[in-house]
C-alpha cells in the first residue's frame, strides 16, 4: 500500500484538506440551529436571522464547491492509478518466463491485470480521504457534543464503542473472503475464455450443455461467496439500525429528563442531535468504506503475488550478447524437467548445423517442442548445456538472442488484424520490401496475392476470417 499511496502524498494531502474543510463546513448548519431556537424564536431576535442564515448559505457554498473539487481532484487521479496499475502488471506479465503462463489459464492472468488492480480507486481515489474526513468528522463532532452535555455524550458513546468491536471482528473475517473471490472469479474467466477460444472443438463434440453446466457451477461458487460478504455485511447494518435506535431511545430518555430539569435548552437539545447525527453518520460511512477497502487490500495481495514472479530476463548470468547468429546449435547432454523428479529430456546430445534441416521424429509427448522450447529459450536445461554458435546460450541475453531468432511453432497464432500486421509482428518497423520478402519464405505470399485486399486482408482473431 505504502508505494501506492506514499507517491501520491501531496495529491491526497490536498484531498485531505478539502475533506476537512467541506466537513467543517457541515458543522455550521446543526450549530447554527441552537441560536435560531433560543436566540431568534425564543428571544424573537430577528436582527439575528439574516446573518445567521448568511452564515449557513456561505457553508453550504463551501460544501458544495469543495465535494466537487474533491471528486474531479482524486477520481480522476484513481483512475488514471488504475490504468498505469494495468499496464505494470500487463508489462510484467509479458516478462515472465514460459512455464508461469503453462502454470496458470490465461482467462487468470486477464481477469490479474484487469479486474484485481480495479479496487485501488478506494485507496486512492475519494474512499481513503471519505473514510479519513469520516474519523476527523465523528471525532469533532463527539467534541462538540461534550460541550453540549458530557452526560448525554457519554451515554451515546458506550453502544458506539460495542459496535466498533462488532465490526472489526467483521472486516477480520470478510478479507479471506474477498481473496477467495478474486481466485473464484479468475478461474471462472479462464474456463470462459478456453470455451470461447475452443468453439469449434465444444461444437464438433456437441459440448455446449457441459459447457453450460461447468459456467454455472463456476458462476454459482462465484455467487456463494458474494453471499457469504452480504451476510457480513447484513450483521453490520442490523447491529447499525440497532444502535441508531438505542442511542435515540437514550437520547431521548435522558435528554427529556436534563430539558425538564432545566439542565439543557431546547436549543441545545436540537443542536445535540443534529451533531450526534454528524457522529453517527461516518460510522456507517466507515463500514461502506472499509468493505470496499477491504476487497481493494485483497485485490492488491493477488496483484503483489504477480509482481512478486522473477522475470525471465533478471539473470545475472545472461550478460553475454551475440552480434551475429550463425546458427550452430548443439546439445550437449541436455536434461529438462518440467516437474521436479519427472524428467523429459535426459541426456540429448545433437548438433545442427548452419545450412542445413535438422529432423526431430518421435511421438507424441516425446520431447520434440521441448527441444525448440530450449534452442528458443522459453526454458533452460535443467542438465547439460546448448550452444548456439559455441556460446552457452544460458549467459546470453534474451533481448538480444530473441531479436535474431526465428520461431515457427506447431501451433501457429495469428492476431487479429491484417495479414501485413501479422507477418510485422516481430520487426514492426520492417519496410513492404521485407514484408514481401518474408512472406514469399514463409510460403505466404501467393496464398495472400489471391485475395481481393491482399496484404491488407482482415483475417481475425486465430485466422478465423
Amino acid at each position: 500500500m505504502r508505494e501506492l499511496v506514499w507517491p501520491r502524498r501531496g495529491l491526497l494531502g490536498s484531498g485531505l484538506l478539502l475533506i476537512v474543510i467541506n466537513r467543517l463546513a457541515g458543522l455550521v448548519l446543526p450549530g447554527s440551529t441552537r441560536y435560531l431556537i433560543d436566540d431568534v424564536v425564543g428571544h424573537r431576535n430577528l436582527a439575528l436571522l439574516t446573518p445567521l442564515v448568511a452564515v449557513v448559505g456561505s457553508a453550504v457554498a463551501v460544501q458544495a464547491a469543495t465535494s466537487f473539487a474533491l471528486t474531479q481532484l482524486l477520481s480522476k487521479a484513481a483512475q488514471r492509478l488504475i490504468a498505469d496499475l494495468r499496464i505494470r502488471v500487463q508489462r510484467h506479465v509479458g516478462r515472465l518466463p514460459v512455464r508461469y503462463y503453462d502454470a496458470n489459464k490465461t482467462g487468470a492472468l486477464v481477469s490479474r491485470i484487469m479486474t484485481d488492480v480495479e479496487g485501488v480507486r478506494n485507496l486512492v481515489g475519494t474512499g481513503l480521504v471519505e473514510l479519513i474526513g469520516g474519523v476527523l468528522t465523528a471525532a469533532v463532532a463527539c467534541a462538540l457534543l461534550l460541550r453540549i452535555n458530557t452526560t448525554l455524550t457519554l451515554a451515546s458513546l458506550g453502544f458506539l464503542a460495542v459496535f466498533g468491536v462488532l465490526v472489526s471482528k467483521a472486516f477480520s473475517k470478510i478479507r479471506p473472503i474477498f481473496r477467495e473471490r478474486g481466485a473464484i472469479h479468475a478461474e471462472v474467466q479462464g474456463r470462459l475464455s478456453e470455451s470461447l477460444g475452443g468453439v469449434r472443438i465444444v461444437k464438433g463434440f456437441h459440448a455446449e450443455e457441459r459447457e453450460a453446466t461447468t459456467f454455472a457451477a463456476g458462476v454459482m461458487r462465484l455467487f456463494e461467496n458474494v453471499r457469504k460478504t452480504l451476510t457480513a455485511t447484513s450483521v453490520m447494518s442490523m447491529a447499525g439500525t440497532l444502535l441508531t435506535g438505542l442511542v435515540s431511545i437514550t437520547v431521548m430518555t435522558v435528554g427529556g429528563r436534563l430539558i425538564v430539569g432545566g439542565t439543557l435548552t431546547m436549543g441545545e437539545f436540537v443542536t445535540f442531535t443534529l451533531y450526534l447525527g454528524m457522529m453517527i453518520a461516518p460510522v456507517f460511512q466507515i463500514v461502506g468504506i472499509g468493505s470496499q477497502l477491504t476487497e481493494a487490500f485483497a485485490g492488491l495481495d493477488r496483484m503483489h503475488e504477480v509482481l512478486s514472479e522473477i522475470p525471465e530476463d533478471v539473470d545475472p548470468a545472461r550478460v553475454g550478447v551475440l552480434e551475429e547468429i550463425e546458427g550452430h546449435v548443439l546439445f550437449d547432454a541436455v536434461g529438462f524437467e518440467y516437474d521436479p523428479g519427472k524428467p523429459v529430456l535426459r541426456g540429448v546430445s545433437l548438433e545442427a548445423v548452419p545450412g542445413t534441416v535438422t529432423a526431430l521424429v518421435g511421438s507424441s509427448g516425446s520431447g520434440k517442442s521441448t527441444l525448440i522450447g530450449l534452442v528458443a529459450a522459453f526454458a533452460k536445461p535443467t542438465a547439460g548445456t546448448v550452444f548456439v554458435d559455441g556460446v552457452d546460450l544460458g549467459t546470453v541475453r534474451l533481448d538480444c538472442y530473441r531479436s535474431r531468432l526465428g520461431v515457427v511453432l506447431q501451433d501457429n497464432f495469428l492476431f487479429d488484424g491484417t495479414i501485413r500486421d501479422n507477418v510485422l509482428f516481430g520487426r514492426p518497423d520492417a519496410s513492404d520490401g521485407d514484408v514481401t520478402r518474408a512472406a514469399r519464405i514463409a510460403r505466404v505470399e501467393e496464398f495472400a496475392l489471391r485475395l481481393d485486399q491482399g496484404y491488407d486482408t482482415v483475417i481475425g482473431e486465430r485466422g478465423v476470417k
